[in-house]
């Protein structure tokens, strides 16, 4: 029994020799953020294996912390923006499909307004925006054939062609 007990322990200083090996290389590594790193946070090193080993522990076992964490930008993570921006107007016009499609046949209108905006488009330039779509309308919307991908797609084509909307296309 204690030769397989020395045995564990030794196969566990190799597994922990080797994550400390790893973490001096590269001292970032660990957790990252979540309920365990927040319960964690205040361990005197944080980045050394313990510490770490808990955190992920606790953001692992109790509950998808990390994950609640990571999508919610909450509990030390962090959200960039960068799916989410590449995202945000297909999934505003799959969920406001037919009131924006009513929107942009009149050229304004709360959503019309709402999708420049999560388009990137400055106050300013919404008039322009507003025009274009009611202008492309039968393009945009093809008789209701369009899926709110394509619709957003052919929008951002649209925009890149325009002489005023290529300038906000390009600062998104």
């Amino acid at each position: 029994m204690s030769k397989k007990l020395f045995v564990s322990q030794m196969a566990m200083v190799f597994v922990a020799l080797q994550a400390g090996l790893g973490l001096a290389m590269n001292p970032d590594t660990g957790p990252g953020c979540g309920l365990g790193k927040v319960a964690w946070a205040e361990f005197k090193h944080p980045k050394n294996i313990v510490p770490q080993l808990l955190m992920s522990t606790t953001n692992n076992t109790i509950l998808p912390w990390q994950a609640f964490g990571i999508s919610s930008g909450t509990m030390g993570c962090t959200n960039d923006g960068v799916v989410w921006a590449e995202h945000k107007a297909t999934m505003f016009a799959s969920l406001n499909f037919e009131n924006l499609s009513q929107d942009m046949a009149r050229g304004q209108g709360e959503h019309l307004t709402a999708l420049a905006t999560l388009m990137g488009v400055p106050a300013e330039q919404q008039p322009a925006f507003f025009a274009l779509t009611q202008e492309k309308y039968a393009m945009l919307i093809q008789a209701g054939e369009t899926s709110p991908a394509a619709m957003i797609r052919a929008l951002n084509d649209a925009m890149a062609s325009h002489a005023v909307l290529a300038k906000a296309g390009a600062s998104r």
